[in-house]
């Protein structure tokens, strides 16, 4: 694998001396018929096998030398760009991420390529050419480390990041265009389970004998939803009727574990968000992008439809997540309350995955209810959210502030 210094190394020796503008006189030159290739190229200080093979046609005037680019420069652009809007909305990509990003760009070119040909060289190159756009910065391991305590430093950059968006698109009185998207999580037993009081869980997980279930749930700071995205694990259940007798216009799908994934939240936004977020523009959704990273095509259709992304700092969920703070709680309590095993105290009913989305329709029903739209407010409340209030965080929970390097907009980190 290639180091930095073995590449600028290669580089210093591989490097030109002379301009395409020099080429390009002495070319005309050699055309016009004033000079011969020799005269030309020791007249303007241009190599004349170079010159040579622009006279023949063998090489394109202006083409680059070297091996042909991976991906375009005008792609290469949108990545960088890509990379710029992240960090500035609270998603600083790591190295994996912008060549996973590369690589699906790659791929979309090249759609008979089984495989993606960037790797280290690259990337390595990539950082060479966009050195004056993006700097590399390593990550704070406190702030992407799993804390107790969320750091106060990362609270205060979200509001600042929060007020600005806020402000500059005049959001200040339109509740009803900000909304939160958060991933609710159910482990389905296949036998009946005693349930400790202090569970705040529907039914408890048997051990080798459960599957998963997750709902993507969205709501706008005003209480009114976007309708649920419910995901299998594994597959989807057998028969129409998860679909039938779900929650009204929900939108189904399944992964391997049963949780959201990149892909999976680009069909929920592409194909469901899109298509029941109100008409007024612009919208703002916050949401935990670490766990499941956005794509190109997400946030090229979020700027082109005005959707301004925010995403929460790692592990602040329990106090910056609206949903988190006060519908989740309601809603695994109603879930809950409906598999009650009215013979036997402190004992539910397993819940399978073809009945899951019945029962979750009846849960669901809450959020409808003047007491769960009371309660999506607020959690928005209680988050400083909305309304605006960096004070509404309790700075038990915060740790101690100390100094630490900002990310400038000029030059945000990958």
């Amino acid at each position: 694998m290639p180091s930095r210094n073995h590449l600028d190394k290669i580089g210093q020796k591989k490097k030109k001396k002379w301009t395409e503008k020099a080429m390009e006189k002495a070319l005309i030159e050699v055309k016009s018929g004033r000079c011969t290739v020799r005269q030309a190229a020791k007249e303007f200080g241009v190599p004349k096998s170079s010159l040579g093979d622009r006279v023949s046609g063998r090489v394109t005037p202006g083409s680059r030398s070297g091996p042909a680019q991976l991906i375009t420069s005008a792609d290469e652009q949108l990545l960088v760009e890509f990379s710029l809007y992240m960090s500035k909305h609270g998603f600083p990509l790591t190295k994996q991420q912008v060549v996973s990003f590369a690589s699906s760009i790659y791929k979309r070119q090249h759609r008979r390529v089984a495989f993606s040909k960037l790797g280290q060289t690259w990337w390595l190159n990539f950082r060479k050419r966009q050195e004056k756009n993006i700097s590399i910065q390593p990550a704070d391991s406190i702030v992407r480390g799993r804390t107790v305590c969320v750091r106060k430093e990362a609270v205060d950059q979200f509001f600042c990041l929060l007020s600005s968006v806020i402000e500059a698109h005049r959001l200040r009185d339109k509740p009803y265009q900000i909304y939160n998207c958060h991933e609710l999580g159910f482990q389905l037993g296949r036998k009946r389970v005693n349930l400790p009081k202090s569970t705040s869980l529907g039914c408890k997980p048997v051990a080798g004998s459960r599957d998963h279930v997750s709902v993507l749930v969205c709501f706008s700071a005003a209480g009114e939803d976007i309708p649920p995205f419910i995901v299998y694990s594994k597959a989807y259940p057998g028969g129409v009727c998860y679909k039938t007798e779900g929650p009204l216009n929900a939108l189904y799908g399944w992964s391997d574990s049963g949780c959201i994934n990149s892909d999976l939240f680009k069909k929920w936004f592409l194909k469901h968000f899109l298509v029941w977020a109100p008409k007024e523009r612009p919208l703002v959704l916050i949401f935990d992008g670490h766990k499941s990273p956005v794509n190109l095509e997400v946030v090229e259709s979020a700027r082109k439809e005005d959707i301004v992304l925010l995403c929460l700092p790692p592990y602040c969920s329990h106090i910056l997540q609206p949903l988190d703070a006060g519908l989740f709680a309601e809603l695994k309590q109603r879930f809950a309350s409906l598999t009650d095993d009215t013979s036997a105290p402190n004992t539910h009913f397993a819940v399978s995955k073809k009945e899951f989305s019945s029962v979750f329709k009846k849960t669901y029903q809450l959020s409808k209810e003047e007491e769960g739209i009371r309660t999506v407010k607020e959690g928005f409340s209680k988050c400083g959210i909305y309304p605006l209030n960096r004070f509404a965080i309790n700075g038990s929970n915060l740790m101690p502030s100390h100094s630490i390097s900002s990310i400038t907009e000029a030059k945000p980190s990958v």
